[in-house]
């Protein structure tokens, strides 16, 4: 009898424990978004953020929030590689409101015998300025909406450096639909023209970019794997990279992003691919 009791209150305790692991791991993804969504207020929705073009800001920005971005990526082109890097400072001054601040950087190393003086001259591509404002946050429907712009002062490469020091201005305004499906399952829509000025010669290029991606965040953490499906119309001609990412947490402020390009429809590009640290000071788990 005593053995019977005893294995019954085995059965018991087993059932209760993993009873209780099942509620975990189904309540953990909720309770983790209730976490980023309701710990603060205003109201702001948990959206995957895509790594190669990402945002100034989280959408819903936060009064106080602020990150540093460290990215370094290479690309295979026909003639030569080009190896890009760039350091990136975003903040908000106030709720809702992204600021940015970007210095990019390229340098290029020829390939198959092709001559140095052939390839582009390394260079500080420009001084980027940026700003993203959310207007809509709906945390029911878990949309978010922003408008932004981004200035672009390019600068002349390295071989010409200051002459002149400023060549050209690009303007990109740009509006960003995020769209959280369920707890794991985010997209979200970037896109808008870049208008590219030459002051030299006063003349303008327009191009549009439409840029796409789907992620799936894993359960209770903000570690996630998706795709970006960057798309640029220029004057009819039609190019796409396709980008399979990932992002780890290695620390509670610091994030990893890996990202590989494909080209869908490029004619002079091949592979490429893209790291990005990120790094929240300040930020912590409550």
């Amino acid at each position: 009898m005593n053995i019977n009791k005893k294995l019954m209150l085995i059965v018991a305790l087993v059932s209760s424990v993993y009873s209780f692991a099942q509620i975990t791991d189904t309540e953990k993804d909720s309770l983790y978004i209730q976490q980023i969504e309701d710990h603060k207020k205003p109201d702001k929705v948990l959206h995957a953020e895509p790594l190669y073009i990402d945002l100034i800001r989280d959408l819903g920005a936060r009064k106080g929030e602020k990150e540093w971005n460290l990215g370094l990526g290479l690309t295979d082109n026909l003639k030569f590689d080009s190896y890009e890097a760039l350091i990136e400072y975003e903040w908000a001054p106030v709720d809702r409101l992204g600021l940015e601040v970007e210095l990019p950087f390229t340098f290029y190393s020829p390939v198959n015998g092709t001559a140095n003086n052939s390839i582009p001259s390394n260079q500080l591509n420009s001084i980027k300025i940026a700003a993203q404002w959310s207007f809509l946050v709906n945390e029911p429907m878990a949309t978010s909406m922003a408008l932004g712009y981004i200035n672009e002062f390019e600068l002349s490469d390295f071989g010409d450096f200051g002459k002149p020091f400023i060549k050209g201005n690009v303007y990109n305004p740009f509006l960003v639909v995020a769209k959280r499906w369920g707890n794991n399952f985010h997209s979200l829509i970037y896109t808008g023209p870049m208008i590219e000025q030459v002051f030299s010669s006063n003349t303008f290029h327009t191009t549009y970019d439409i840029n796409t991606s789907f992620h799936y965040m894993i359960s209770g953490t903000r570690n996630f794997i998706g795709v970006e499906f960057n798309k640029t119309i220029d004057k009819g001609d039609f190019d796409m990279t396709m980008r399979p990412q990932m992002r780890l947490g290695i620390a509670d402020n610091l994030l990893i992003g890996i990202v590989a390009g494909i080209p869908v429809s490029r004619e002079n590009e091949r592979l490429s691919s893209f790291i990005r640290l990120i790094w929240e000071p300040g930020h912590h788990k409550k």
